[in-house]
């Protein structure tokens, strides 16, 4: 999953050095940091931690797909580490590297004493701290957490937050509004069946595909089980039992394999997480499922599409509408960390300012305690960095209704994400849409491979069910 991560942000760097003078020219962007904001955003706060603090705070994170974030985020860290007597150095690394990074850390049992990245990452439950007492006084002070990220963080079977997480990024679908118009939907799909529908016509009479991956990245793993929950499949009840092979999981399996022959091309076995970013940039793609991030690139590489996407929430199937996060961001502190108490001081200021977070990351990133960003729905309501119309993102508003967790209606358990690291369930849809193996057949197979990795943790304590 990392490498891909690395090419979508490799994409989004090189895009943005290309045409950095012509955005700016345009109007379109503030050089190559994104587009000019109306504003300067929210101001920081500061609250004095509950106890001295001194050293250093070593922070591993990932670099954010909108680069304006990492410009706001260094100083605001090195700024809290002045005031609180604490010497704060950022690191900033490919998603690629950070899960080698974090094993690598523990295994010599030194590095960073605060690590970000952007899934849950449970599979390192024995060796970090348990950080239910930044997730109790986050919500003291806060309020209630987001279930989606309670789930994406918390384990339920050992009781333990193996990490702490602030925030998120829902994944709505992208569409082109011109295309959409020519078939009926100025409004884009609403249902699964109007995007198999509407994406034929539109791949029929406009030559332009439907850009729905099924390879191992990141958005063919999100918008797979998308499906799948759509059609009441699942790859675990929420009591954590395995429940991939059933009736559902073969509809949706089935639906992907007409989707397809009749709205997709081959190029989907092979995408990596940039293909459909640039798809859609290129202005080639009608629909795709994804955050804000490859739109808000757009708004400089190519306005003309930039302006033409617009945004619909999950689609709906037989049986739901549920998307899966696009994001998730789990903090955790190793065990050999050396100045945890800073780690923890540090997360509770960073939530404390997350609507500066927001903000800054030209509102991709969403709140996992909504009082934390009080003017997201106005910014989404009218977009601080230039959308056109300037309500486009208005849909996001109530994201967090139709957005779920990995594992949903289960948690994101070790189980969970040792399936989603290995793409099983893109792998699934893959075979059956190939014709290597029925429908059938592919989710049987799957189920075998699921069953087999949540025996193993279930061995070790670490998941529940039977």
């Amino acid at each position: 999953m990392g490498s891909l991560y690395l090419s979508r942000r490799a994409f989004l760097q090189a895009t943005s050095l290309v045409v950095a003078g012509a955005a700016g020219a345009c109007g379109g962007g503030s050089g190559g940091n994104g587009p000019q904001a109306a504003g300067p955003g929210p101001a920081t706060t500061f609250e004095p931690p509950s106890t001295k603090l001194s050293g250093a705070l070593k922070v591993l994170m990932w670099s954010h797909f909108v680069p304006r974030h990492d410009t706001w985020f260094d100083p605001f860290a090195k700024d809290w580490g002045n005031k609180v007597g604490v010497n704060v150095s950022v690191d900033h690394i490919n998603n690629a590297d950070i899960p080698v990074r974090i094993a690598a850390e523990i295994q010599s049992g030194s590095g960073h004493d605060l690590i970000q990245y952007i899934a849950p990452l449970s599979q390192f439950e024995p060796s970090v701290l348990d950080l239910h007492d930044v997730t109790d006084e986050a919500g003291r002070r806060f309020g209630q957490q987001l279930e989606l990220c309670r789930k994406s963080s918390f384990n339920p079977t050992t009781n333990k937050f193996y990490a702490y997480a602030p925030g998120w990024v829902p994944d709505p679908g992208d569409y082109r509004k011109s295309l959409w118009e020519k078939v009926g939907l100025p409004n884009g799909p609403s249902t699964w069946d109007e995007l198999l529908l509407g994406g034929a016509e539109i791949k029929s009479r406009q030559q332009t595909q439907v850009g729905i991956g099924m390879s191992q990245e990141l958005d063919s793993n999100m918008v797979g089980r998308a499906l799948m929950w759509s059609f009441g499949g699942a790859e675990q009840d929420q009591n954590e039992n395995v429940t991939l092979n059933s009736p559902e999981t073969v509809a949706a399996v089935e639906f992907m394999a007409k989707l397809f022959k009749q709205a997709m091309t081959d190029e989907v076995f092979s995408w990596n997480a940039a293909s459909n970013n640039q798809g859609l940039i290129a202005g080639k793609l009608s629909y795709i499922v994804n955050s804000i991030s490859a739109w808000r690139t757009s708004q400089r590489v190519n306005p003309s599409v930039a302006n033409d996407v617009f945004f619909v929430p999950a689609l709906a199937g037989p049986k739901s509408r549920l998307a899966a996060q696009h994001v998730m961001y789990n903090w955790i502190v190793p065990k050999f960390a050396s100045n945890a108490g800073a780690a923890k001081e540090f997360l509770l200021h960073y939530t404390a300012n997350f609507g500066a977070a927001t903000y800054n990351s030209e509102l991709y990133d969403f709140p996992a305690f909504p009082s934390r960003a009080p003017d997201l729905a106005e910014w989404l309501g009218a977009d601080p960095f230039g959308a056109q119309p300037k309500d486009k993102l208005a849909l996001l508003k109530n994201a967090v209704d139709w957005s779920t967790n990995i594992g949903h209606p289960g948690p994101a358990n070790t189980a969970i994400g040792e399936v989603f690291g290995t793409f099983v369930i893109p792998n699934m849809y893959a075979k059956a849409v190939r014709g290597e193996l029925s429908p059938q057949q592919a989710v049987a197979e799957a189920e075998q491979q699921v069953k087999a990795i949540f025996e193993k943790w279930r061995a070790k304590g670490l998941v529940g069910g039977r």
